[in-house]
């Protein structure tokens, strides 16, 4: 089966949520209304099959000048273990480097899987104080999250707080090519090539 990684549009958000509505029951994601996923579908890539069908979701959401999140990593059931995870995320981790960000948080039960793409256990507080009081005026609850603040406890029960930290120029280099450059009769660009290859995930 072929797949490509492409930009997420506003169509691809109720595929979206069918793949997080079965991890959301498991509490291993935090399901969302739909308003949600279309307000931040920009923030989205998906991987297809040949049919243009969802079968891969991932979000990238930016926090700070050099610090991001992966978000709502997610495969559909019947495509576990084929590697579209791992494509996934190094094309988030690309698209970071995209932005000259090179420090990106997760929240995980996936420990294992993270750590094998560079991710560590994150020990106290990933900024210095002053960014700190920035991001503590965030409504956010992804960055309450990355600041394990009190009120965000019960979404991070059992989760494992990580961060992936490496020089931009080291990930680029290093990326290998994951698919096809382009998306036939879609319109839509393919970001596999021009990037390296959960609740998080």
């Amino acid at each position: 089966m072929s797949v490509r990684i492409r930009a997420a549009r506003p169509s691809d958000v109720r595929a979206i949520d069918r793949l997080v509505q079965p991890l959301a029951h498991r509490q291993i994601l935090l399901g969302k209304d739909l308003v949600a996923y279309y307000e931040a579908i920009q923030e989205f890539l998906v991987a297809v099959d040949e049919n243009d069908t969802v079968i891969g979701c991932g979000a990238l959401h930016v926090m700070w000048e050099d610090l991001a999140e992966v978000r709502t990593l997610a495969v559909d059931e019947s495509q576990r273990g084929t590697g579209i995870g791992h494509r996934m995320l190094v094309t988030l981790l690309g698209r970071a480097a995209q932005l000259g960000i090179h420090r990106v948080f997760c929240l995980t039960f996936e420990v294992d899987f993270f750590a094998r793409h560079g991710f560590t256990v994150m020990e106290g507080d990933a900024v210095d104080p002053e960014v700190y009081a920035q991001l503590l005026r965030s409504p956010d609850e992804g960055v309450a999250e990355f600041l394990d603040l009190a009120r965000v406890k019960q979404n991070t029960l059992g989760n494992t707080r990580m961060i992936f930290e490496a020089p931009i120029a080291g990930l680029s280099e290093e990326a290998p090519d994951i698919g096809p450059s382009s998306l036939a009769g879609s319109g839509a660009q393919d970001l596999s090539s021009a990037a390296p290859d959960h609740r998080n995930a």
